[in-house]
């Protein structure tokens, strides 16, 4: 990763520091080269996707870091790897084989017992894949840590941001573990920085300085420098070979011209010299100083630095080894984290899986302490159906795009529901009232000659007319009474009658009339039985 042996040549240009240094300022983070460090913890659990909270310690190791950069009052503004770009393809090939060979060489060593270099050998084997930045992301934007993916290298993106002023978004410095920044032009980088705050800095400017050291870099400019790493072999292309960092800087040094270094390295390399070195080795030039980056801002991709117009002829306008161009809403969600930049296909938010939400697990200790605060029913119902509304919207982010009549279809189906939960219909509120009556009015005694009598009266009238229903009580009852009236029926249709939560003015009163229907009910049925027998 990066250009082979530069941090060694550039020891002398490297010194100490604290990373208090730049308290109250903003700094860089590479995001990749701590989540590298952080998986080789749970390396094994990753590789073989073992079950448990083990497998998040690459969080816990960010997040420590990012709390420390906070503990001293540093901003940080963490930066993602976004896609591969084609000149890069030759590279990741190589990567990934090496991954595999590690990968099923770890496997044996398992299966033999040997846990130590099993461990060791999946240390080598670990990628980090889009999804583990994602989880990442969420706890970055929970804890409302700045960040942005870039959308293809995230060294490309760091040397824009370094480039810019602080009050449009610029970072002072870069903490990362990859010598590219220096080729991209970084002016401030850390590397190795521990637990502590404790790390390596160069200063671009010293290097460049009056006053040079050994090796001298007096008469290189950024350009000439870039060159140089590039023929000492990158990320985007291979050295020739017996051309090293020692022998690039040599060269260039002497010629201070790439076109006659390559000249001189055509005339003695021969055949060593791929045949279409010469334009890769322009595209990797290229690369370093105009890549494609992602324009806060603007909301779109852009290069780096304007391409010259005699660059752009010679290129024949082909720019497609910088990462195809893409629509400024494309590029967007990959810079908010929103979409893959892989599959370009959004991240599934609830992922359907047993594991411990990671943001859980960085901040475990602030969710024991809080109470659990109590809500009447009627808050927790409707809490709860927006909570799962909310859950569901979430999870249809990647359907919304392509199905939204079937989203939309989904939301009003809720909404109905909810409706009916708040405004229940008029037969449901019919029953229930009728339900409650059932419930509420008393049972009455079923030994009384003169109910019995009046009963059968009122079902052979019932056939040809609808008449009062008249209850009949007897005078040992103690009970409360129910007394119907001719507008009581539709009183008892429309809603629930509770005798016994009446207040005591209002049933005091209710009792003087119930007695009074009471004693000419009883009267008029007497009558009418004395009458019939």
């Amino acid at each position: 990763m990066g250009i082979k042996d530069l941090l060694k040549f550039m020891k002398p240009y490297i010194e100490p520091i604290h990373i208090k240094k730049y308290a109250g300022q903003r700094v860089g983070i590479d995001a990749y080269s701590w989540l590298h460090k952080g998986a080789y913890s749970c390396s094994m659990e990753l590789s073989l996707n073992m079950e448990g909270d083990k497998k998040l310690q690459y969080l816990k190791y960010f997040m420590h870091r990012i709390n420390l950069l906070r503990h001293y009052k540093i901003t940080p503004v963490v930066v993602f790897d976004g896609g591969n770009i084609p000149c890069k393809a030759a590279t990741q090939d190589e990567r990934e084989r090496k991954r595999n060979a590690n990968r099923d060489l770890a496997m044996e060593k398992l299966k033999e017992g040997d846990v130590s270099a099993a461990s060791e050998l999946f240390q080598r084997a670990v990628s980090i894949s889009p999804s583990m930045a994602h989880q990442l992301i969420q706890v970055l934007r929970s804890d409302d840590i700045e960040f942005v993916v870039a959308p293809y290298e995230a060294d490309a993106q760091l040397a824009y941001l370094s480039s810019l002023e602080v009050e449009k978004g610029g970072v002072v410095a870069v903490i990362s573990e990859d010598s590219d920044l220096l080729t991209y032009g970084c002016p401030a980088i850390i590397f190795k920085m521990d637990r502590y705050g404790n790390g390596q800095e160069i200063i671009l400017d010293k290097v460049f300085g009056p006053v040079s050291g050994v090796p001298s870099f007096r008469n290189f400019d950024k350009n000439l420098f870039t060159g140089m790493c590039v023929l000492a072999g990158c990320d985007f292309l291979p050295s020739i070979p017996g051309i090293g960092i020692v022998k690039a800087h040599s060269l260039v040094s002497k010629y201070r011209n790439l076109d006659r270094v390559l000249s001189v390295l055509k005339f003695e390399k021969g055949n060593q010299m791929p045949e279409n070195y010469l334009k890769s080795f322009e595209e990797a030039v290229a690369v370093f100083q105009h890549a494609r980056i992602y324009d806060a801002a603007l909301k779109q991709l852009k290069h780096m630095k304007p391409i010259p117009k005699t660059l752009l002829e010679s290129l024949d306008e082909e720019l497609d080894f910088l990462g195809p161009e893409m629509p400024p809403s494309i590029a967007t969600a990959i810079a908010q984290g929103n979409l893959n930049p892989y599959t370009m296909k959004a991240f599934n938010y609830f992922p359907n899986s047993s594991h411990t939400h990671p943001t859980n697990v960085i901040r475990i200790d602030r969710f024991q302490k809080q109470e659990k605060q109590p809500l009447s029913s009627e808050e927790g119902c409707f809490s709860v159906i927006t909570s799962c509304k909310s859950r569901k919207e979430e999870n249809t982010v990647t359907e919304q795009k392509q199905v939204p009549s079937v989203v939309e279809k989904k939301y009003i189906n809720g909404a109905l529901e909810l409706e009916k939960l708040k405004l229940p219909s008029k037969n449901e509120a019919e029953e229930e009232c009728r339900t409650i009556i059932h419930k509420e009015v008393p049972k009455l005694p079923q030994n009384n000659p003169f109910k019995k009598r009046k009963m059968e009266e009122i079902q052979l009238q019932q056939t040809e007319s609808t008449i009062e229903q008249v209850s009949v009580l007897t005078e040992t009852e103690t009970s409360e009474v129910l007394c119907p009236t001719p507008d009581s029926q539709q009183s008892v249709d429309s809603k629930p009658i509770k005798a016994n939560e009446e207040d005591k003015g209002a049933h005091k009163g209710k009792k003087m009339k119930g007695s009074n229907c009471h004693s000419s009910l009883q009267k008029s049925s007497i009558m009418n039985f004395f009458s019939r027998v």
